[in-house]
């Protein structure tokens, strides 16, 4: 039997891509080679940043403010189906005995997750709750004076979070688990939580049915050529034993794609559940990705990278904004509320007189919003126009984007008689922006609100 070298196991040894390398940087074919897990795409667990050091404060200045957008955590498969298909298709073939003996153990694998994973498909698990709880943590951790009692009329008043969640599942326990770990550090936060469909319009405006501004041909001749590039054969060649089987009977590159999507967001699946693999396949649950080779996983990983870049529209050969477009209702969100936080707190009213402090906007939705609209602001790693889809990757990555629990941290300061301050995090590292100013400018990352504001005020009216 051929044994896979369970020893790489590239979710287990792989140090965390947050660790290794800042979130702007970019990648090359020697790191994919280097870090395969790099190859999951928008499956890749977060990371918590380690020995990041922000940029000194200005002088007088303190937090008084954050608005926030976050993916969901990690989650079980989209689709309960897929989990199905996989192993209703080894099933078959090993009724007709067309297995080899590591399909047998696929066989197996699959079978554990049609079970015990289909039925919770996109629920988020414990790893994706775990992440919010950290990010939480770390923002309490890093502005904590953002949560503090405000004097107002000589009484301690407590700012509340307003939050926002996705109709989604996964979103609704992410925010939980976010908001749980912000009241354990500190009881008093009054929290506000909210979800429903009227919320949608910008927690998730993306509309997966109009992406036909995605397959423009000069962009999609181009991203062919890419999946040209991934064979699914010998990969095919380790599970089935006969090749007339597998044309009459497996669509080959739908069957790749579900078991390497499946193998590679395992990553972000609970102790449980990889334990019940292991015993039931007799191998780590983990070593199935392995199955690919770093070749395999590289190739397809740059054809995955160029789908995603097809949707937010950048690249000069779609040259169409409809994909940021969809991102303009969750923008103009975000400058609404953070006016109505600054205005709460210039007027200082006493709470009997209607104000409601406000510590901070938190926002919870899905990568296909978050992606868009770290484009639409701009921000360094989301903004590349590629024409070459063959060297994408070295400009613009999917994995450094919307990681399982990517987020968006705008955070504001303030200083008597001076003008708010805002700095952008993403994925909790500080983000040079190309926002223009004129008078009294602080250094960056530190941007005058004003500034901010009119420079994305205009590309909202565009």
């Amino acid at each position: 039997m051929k044994k896979i070298d369970f020893a790489k196991g590239i979710f287990v040894l792989a140090a965390g891509f947050f660790l290794v390398a800042p979130v702007n940087a970019q990648v090359s074919d020697a790191d994919l080679a280097k870090h395969p897990e790099y190859t999951s795409s928008n499956y890749l667990t977060y990371q918590e940043p380690i020995n990041i050091k922000y940029t000194k404060v200005p002088a007088g200045y303190k937090p008084f403010y954050i608005s926030h957008y976050g993916r969901h955590g990690s989650r079980y498969h989209h689709s309960g189906e897929e989990y199905t298909y996989l192993f209703e298709t080894l099933a078959k073939a090993d009724s007709a005995q067309k297995l080899t003996e590591l399909g047998k153990q696929a066989l197996a694998y699959a079978k554990i997750l049609a079970t015990d994973a289909a039925p919770r498909k996109g629920d988020l698990t414990q790893v994706g709750v775990k992440q919010h709880e950290g990010i939480a943590s770390r923002m309490s951790k890093n502005f904590g004076e953002v949560f503090k009692d405000w004097n107002i009329g000589g009484k301690k008043v407590t700012p509340y979070v307003r939050s926002y969640a996705s109709t989604s599942g996964r979103c609704i326990v992410s925010m939980a688990a976010f908001i749980g770990e912000l009241r354990a550090l500190n009881p008093k936060i009054k929290p506000e939580l909210v979800s429903g469909k009227s919320y949608m319009k910008f927690i998730s405006a993306f509309d997966w049915g109009k992406l036909d501004y995605s397959k423009v041909k000069t962009f999609t001749d181009e991203s062919d050529k890419l999946w040209k590039n991934v064979n699914p054969q010998p990969f095919l060649k380790k599970l089935f034993n006969d090749s007339n089987y597998v044309v009459k009977n497996i669509e080959a590159d739908k069957f790749y794609n579900r078991f390497f999507e499946i193998a590679t967001s395992l990553q972000g699946m609970d102790k449980p559940l990889l334990d019940d693999i292991a015993q039931a396949a007799k191998v780590p649950a983990d070593s199935f990705v392995n199955l690919f080779t770093t070749e395999e996983k590289i190739a397809r990983w740059k054809a995955q990278n160029a789908w995603w870049y097809s949707l937010v529209g950048t690249s000069p050969l779609i040259n169409r904004p409809d994909g940021l477009n969809f991102a303009k209702p969750t923008l103009q969100n975000i400058l609404e509320e953070a006016d109505e936080a600054i205005a709460v707190d210039t007027a200082r009213k006493p709470a009997s007189a209607g104000t409601k402090p406000i510590a901070a906007t938190l926002r919870f939705g899905h990568d296909a919003t978050l992606l868009p609209l770290s484009a639409l602001m701009q921000l360094p790693l989301a903004s590349a126009k590629v024409s070459d889809l063959s060297k994408l990757h070295e400009q613009w990555t999917d994995f450094r984007i919307i990681p399982m629990a990517a987020n968006l941290q705008m955070v504001f300061y303030k200083a008597p008689n001076k003008p708010v301050l805002v700095k952008v995090l993403y994925n909790e590292i500080e983000q040079t922006l190309p926002v223009p100013c004129y008078e009294k400018c602080p250094a960056a990352p530190y941007y005058r609100w004003d500034d901010l504001r009119k420079f994305y005020s205009n590309i909202l009216n565009k």
